[in-house]
């Protein structure tokens, strides 16, 4: 789903509110955990999951197409991390299975 079906998807939901309404507030709500990230901070949204950043090293790196050696620098990666009701929510609706038995 990307953020246009997202803002189609709320405000068919909730019909009291214009589409233009609702995709300022998801926008506000996306830009709001941006910010945060952006600052260091940790984003949890109960029942949801939590998005954090995680630091990675600089390092010594290989471009594929030449193989020389090449410098990595540091960065900061978003990270999501599902909650246990979001969890329990995939799970018994199987989401992935299907994948899982097609490869075995």
């Amino acid at each position: 789903m990307i953020k246009s079906e997202l803002v189609l998807k709320i405000a068919e939901q909730n019909p009291h509110l214009y589409q233009r309404d609702v995709e300022t507030l998801v926008n506000a709500i996306l830009d709001t955990i941006a910010d945060a990230l952006a600052r260091g901070d940790r984003v949890e949204l109960r029942g949801f999951g939590a998005f954090s950043v995680k630091r990675r090293d600089a390092r010594r790196g290989r471009n594929p197409r030449t193989g020389a050696a090449v410098a990595v620098s540091e960065k900061a990666i978003p990270v999501f991390k599902t909650g246990k009701e979001m969890r329990q929510r995939l799970n018994a609706a199987g989401i992935g299975e299907s994948h899982a038995t097609a490869s075995n």
